[in-house]
């Protein structure tokens, strides 16, 4: 409303003073319009004298610049002298005369007066309602917080089974609750995969330390000569190697599983791990009366089959799978180890002929200690291919397990080639 009374004042005053010898008659005219008495106006001569207009005086302060600004002054209203607050604009024309154009500021006030005061009857129902939904919503977050930090304190006492509470209104909170949820998920696994696996090393290490003992203590007591006192050390210094041979097992998983043998990653061809892989343990087929049988797929040319890795770690899984079909496969049987090419991914598979491993137990199998059912009578700790999973995980090669095509089973290891990998083509 101001702006665009002063835009209505501005024009007036510019019209007024267009032109001379009318301005009297166009101060009369926007006098004459008014139908509420707010339209002011007067045209003064040099010494100041009223010409025309309801204004008696020229305000003195008032700048003659055209532009509107609030001024009082004294004004004549039907027939009373009264102290109005205007808004007023004011041009000198060429014979030093000055004109003025006013308008009343009242119907502005009255506006902004009862904005504010609708203003400030809104504030009072709006803080009301503001605290209320304030204190809900406090109240709200209070009561989840302290159910949030009663399952924390539960945590905190070693139940690793207690999990945060999760609303059904899917906010932050709740997303937030989700993911710790997760993380708790992931750490009661690997607490209870830790104890599995203590329990598992003090077990295994309790059968071969017993007999060490007995062993060196019937050797001390019942040796009759120096040869059977060395034959009782030497068994003794053979369990001690089947221990140590299982404490350094742990311990290269746990090395593999952090990530700390990435320095070493270079090309690797698969075609030569694979190959290498089946001469080594050749012989030992042979011995057992196992058919070995080496597939390479066709296509699969020397270097055309590298991938990112740690040479020595990827031979090593590759070993352990070959070795623990040739353990599993009963005389008379029949292992492949195999080189394919499958939707631009090189895959290593071994299979066996042996008894194969239960839908139910294929995913532990790559646990450390863990030992099917009918694996128990068979030498070994059961940490051969929880080896092979920490380094296929280590390359993000995926591991699978499943029944092979003429009984038993067939693992698989997907590589991704040099080809398609962008840290080995750089």
């Amino acid at each position: 409303m101001q702006d665009e009374l002063a835009q209505v004042l501005r024009h007036e005053v510019r019209y007024a003073a267009g032109d001379q010898a009318k301005a009297a008659v166009r101060i009369e005219t926007w006098i004459s319009e008014d139908l509420h008495s707010v339209h002011f106006a007067g045209l003064f001569g040099t010494d100041g004298r009223k010409l025309a207009g309801n204004l008696d005086v020229r305000i003195p302060e008032l700048p003659l610049d055209g532009e509107v600004h609030r001024i009082g002054t004294q004004v004549a209203i039907a027939g009373r002298r009264l102290h109005e607050e205007l808004w007023s604009a004011a041009l000198a024309l060429d014979d030093g005369s000055v004109v003025v154009v006013a308008h009343d500021t009242d119907e502005i006030d009255r506006a902004k007066a009862t904005v504010i005061r609708a203003l400030g009857l809104a504030l009072v129902p709006t803080l009301a309602f503001s605290i209320l939904g304030g204190v809900l919503l406090a109240g709200r977050a209070r009561r989840r917080l302290a159910s949030t930090e009663a399952a924390v304190a539960q945590v905190m006492r070693g139940d690793l089974r207690q999990r945060l509470p999760v609303g059904e209104a899917g906010d932050e909170f709740d997303r937030l609750a989700r993911d710790v949820n997760g993380m708790l998920d992931e750490i009661e696994r690997l607490m209870e995969e830790v104890r599995g696996v203590g329990d598992a090393v003090a077990h295994d290490l309790r059968t071969p330390l017993t007999r060490l003992r007995l062993r060196l203590e019937r050797g001390r007591d019942q040796a009759r000569d120096i040869e059977e006192l060395r034959q009782a050390v030497d068994q003794g210094l053979i369990w001690i190697d089947q221990t140590l041979e299982m404490v350094t097992a742990v311990l290269r998983i746990g090395e593999i599983e952090h990530g700390r043998r990435c320095a070493a990653f270079g090309p690797v061809d698969l075609r030569l791990v694979v190959s290498e892989a089946a001469e080594l343990f050749e012989p030992l087929a042979d011995e057992k009366g196992i058919t070995l049988v080496i597939g390479i797929g066709i296509g699969i040319q020397e270097g055309a089959s590298a991938v990112r890795g740690d040479r020595s770690l990827i031979f090593e899984a590759v070993s352990n799978l070959l070795d623990n079909a040739i353990k599993f496969t009963p005389t008379g049987g029949r292992v492949g180890i195999g080189l394919a090419w499958r939707d631009g991914v090189a895959v290593v598979s071994v299979e066996d002929t042996g008894p194969g491993i239960a839908a139910g137990e294929r995913a532990h199998v790559f646990k450390r200690f863990y030992r099917a059912e009918r694996a128990r009578q068979t030498e070994g700790n059961g940490l051969g291919l929880g080896l092979v999973a920490a380094i296929a995980k280590l390359h993000g090669f995926p591991l699978t397990v499943g029944d092979g095509p003429r009984g038993g089973c067939r693992f698989e290891m997907a590589c991704l080639t040099a080809e398609h990998h962008p840290s080995v083509m750089g």
